[in-house]
């Protein structure tokens, strides 16, 4: 309820809804209403209940003055879980009233187009977006209900775009190649789309599978797509500010990025996010500062911890960027950070040890994907150009996971002026 609540209040375009993944630290604290308003910067704050039995669903909600900490408004709802979707839009409409947005044509129409969806399908979507939200460990768990969802409710577009958003995990975690993880997403996004045009989420969920295909054109219209859609939507601003990177647009990142963070600012991933953002803009310290900080939010975080030892190899800190990405190999499940870690071995002089990753790749390539990409960044930090050349080569036929990547990664910047490394850019229609 809250998820959904919040994804309708942050369709009016005049208000600033904080996410979930924020929202969420306060659930049972007791603490003054003024102090959490002021944690979150806003100025009201919405409590509610939900009441089941059977297919009967009771909602209550009052809205309170935060500064004040009075009551503006509260009401119950009594509702047949079939028109859940409808119930949600209800109370978003009378909460704008409350508190005197004025609702626009483009507001109203996001409302006028909700249809009933299969109580339990609803049910198993919500399951499935708390398990996304805990990715990469729990994508697994996440698709089977997003699955399941479809499977009860074909017409359901956000199940599709929920599904589409797994696959491109995937992929972004290096956990499946491209024709299992954005391929699949990018026919799963296509499919909410055609069942509804105005779904943020599919837009985004569809921008970024495209990149996999190296159709940046496409990435960038449904980017700025989604965030027209729905400008209150963080993961597709932290997303956005992913591509902007690869195109080498940094600024333009940055400020996606912290767009992404004003939105949600308790959440991990876009906090990692934002520290990957000022690794690849060659700021360092501050992606350092900002993975410390994801840390202390979340000591497991695997993406802080593989993009705080990215940074600091590149500051020549190897030690501490050696024990970062053995940190970050047990938090992110599969072979991407133990191919980061080749590539540290390889910055710190460490050859041996570079070498044993390699053959260990090798071995768990029978097993499981391992990222072309990810073994050609260890023979550039070893400085053996023709076997990196192989492997960059096999990564852009295969669209391999983290591709994207080449325009900007640091450990290839001695081989920009090379023929080989222009035409590998050219194909890969990067400006």
């Amino acid at each position: 309820m809250t998820d959904a609540l919040i994804t309708s209040l942050a369709k009016i375009g005049a208000l600033r809804v904080t996410s979930r993944t924020s929202v969420m630290q306060y659930k049972g604290a007791h603490r003054p209403l003024r102090e959490i308003a002021q944690e979150l910067c806003v100025d009201g704050i919405i409590e509610g209940t939900v009441l089941r039995s059977g297919d009967r669903v009771r909602i209550s909600a009052q809205l309170l003055d935060a500064k004040m900490d009075t009551h503006l408004w509260a009401e119950s709802y009594d509702r047949d879980l079939r028109d859940i979707l409808t119930l949600h839009s209800e109370v978003a409409q009378a909460i704008a009233r409350e508190v005197q947005v004025k609702l626009t044509p483009h507001d109203n129409a996001h409302f006028a187009h909700v249809h009933p969806v299969d109580p339990e399908a609803y049910e198993a979507y919500l399951k499935g977006r708390f398990h996304w939200n805990k990715r990469p460990a729990e994508i697994g768990n996440a698709i089977q209900y997003f699955e399941q969802a479809i499977a009860n409710d074909p017409a359901y577009a956000t199940a599709f775009a929920g599904l589409a958003d797994c696959f491109n995990s995937l992929s972004a975690y290096c956990l499946a190649p491209p024709n299992q993880g954005s391929v699949k997403a990018r026919r799963l996004a296509q499919s909410a789309l055609e069942i509804d045009r105005s779904l943020a989420e599919a837009h985004s969920a569809l921008a970024l599978a495209a990149t996999y295909d190296y159709d940046f054109l496409m990435a960038e219209r449904e980017f700025e797509r989604a965030i027209e859609v729905n400008p209150r939507y963080a993961h597709a601003h932290s997303m956005f500010s992913f591509y902007l990177v690869w195109m080498g647009r940094y600024e333009e990142a940055y400020t996606e990025a912290q767009r992404g963070l004003r939105l949600d600012p308790h959440s991990i991933i876009i906090n990692a996010h934002l520290g990957w953002v000022y690794f690849y803009g060659r700021r360092y310290d501050l992606a350092i500062e900002q993975c410390q900080k994801t840390i202390e939010l979340d000591p497991n975080s695997g993406a802080a911890w593989a993009f705080l030892g990215w940074a600091q190899s590149c500051k020549l800190q190897h030690e501490s960027a050696i024990a970062s990405f053995r940190k970050a190999c047990e938090f992110w499940p599969g072979s991407g950070p133990i191919a980061w870690l080749g590539a540290v071995y390889a910055a710190a002089g460490c050859r041996d040890d570079a070498h044993k990753v390699l053959e260990q790749l090798d071995q768990l390539s029978k097993q499981r994907y391992v990222t072309p990409y990810g073994v050609a960044r260890i023979y550039a930090a070893l400085g053996q150009e023709g076997e990196t050349f192989k492997w960059l080569t096999t990564a852009y036929e295969q669209r391999a996971d983290w591709m994207v990547n080449l325009k900007v990664d640091p450990v290839f910047d001695n081989l920009r002026p090379d023929p080989r490394f222009q035409d590998l850019m050219r194909r890969m229609n990067f400006a």
